[in-house]
């Protein structure tokens, strides 16, 4: 507990410095009830997400994600801003932190807030057309969903980072997805990064150019096991630009911290907040 506090009172000096640059990832958004793929209660185990190769040339197997999906979307939809994504956007309303980095696509950052925010792999608010380009609001989709699929109601145990559910294949039966209506049948996807696929080079060169401009990296519930994220810490580390982690558990940016702190960000980041606030002087209203 001392050593927490020390670590604690160390962050707070570097925050309220201002200049802060965030990295989020999924373990920011478990306590408003989405859960991580790679934490102490991770999905990965038990679940394989979805792949951009799997979903484009196996027509079952995007049925099968539409149906999970289109059942998960009720949840996801329903989640609201923790205290984490909160005292983020605090962070940011009292000019500490410049801009958000984040690597989860439920929106939750926007909802409590924040503004300067880049969402590397997405949003799951959004679908877009692989044929035409053409985009529409998820709620959109959802209400097509419905109306193609009135008698589709099978019982969700479990929701997953990417928005899909565990259904068993028996329950899929008689789902029918739906398909552009601008093109007249082109492929509908989430405007999501999936595994396999991506991201897009401009959307990673302007993480890059957030990054390089940070006086500090603070990155939040992020394991860093995928270079997609870890990437934005090894370039920081080699500029010389400090990293703060706070995350439940070890990662793979570790070797390259400042400074790691093992904990709780609902419970660690109000306090943070708190303190970075008063001690960089900044008005509180």
């Amino acid at each position: 507990m001392e050593q927490a506090g020390e670590q604690l009172g160390a962050l707070t000096r570097l925050v309220a410095g201002g200049g802060v640059v965030v990295l989020s990832g999924a373990g920011i958004s478990t306590e408003s009830g989405i859960p991580d793929y790679r934490g102490p209660n991770g999905t990965m185990t038990r679940h394989t997400p979805m792949t951009y190769q799997t979903f484009t040339r196996d027509p079952a197997a995007r049925r099968r994600y539409w149906a999970r999906s289109h059942l998960g979307w009720r949840n996801m939809a329903g989640a609201a801003p923790n205290a984490g994504h909160r005292a983020v956007a605090d962070l940011e309303r009292h000019g500490l932190v410049t801009g958000v980095i984040t690597q989860n696509v439920d929106g939750l950052h926007q909802e409590a807030g924040a503004r300067a925010v880049i969402e590397l792999h997405g949003s799951l608010y959004r679908v877009i057309c692989l044929d035409c380009g053409d985009s529409m609001p998820r709620s959109e989709l959802h209400r097509r969903l419905g109306e193609a699929n009135p008698q589709f109601d099978a019982r969700v145990t479990r929701i997953n980072p990417d928005g899909d559910v565990d259904l068993a294949d028996e329950q899929l039966d008689g789902f029918y997805p739906v398909s552009c209506q601008t093109c007249a049948g082109g492929m509908l996807k989430p405007d999501v990064v999936f595994f396999g696929e991506t991201v897009p080079a401009p959307r990673v060169a302007d993480c890059f150019a957030l990054v390089e401009d940070a006086r500090l990296l603070l990155v939040l519930g992020s394991s860093l096991t995928v270079m997609s994220g870890r990437r934005f810490v090894l370039r920081a580390a080699k500029l010389g630009i400090p990293v703060a982690i706070v995350n439940r558990g070890g990662t793979r940016g570790d070797d390259y911290a400042t400074l790691t702190l093992d904990a709780a960000l609902g419970t660690a980041l109000p306090e943070l907040v708190e303190r970075a606030v008063a001690e960089a002087n900044v008005p509180t209203g």
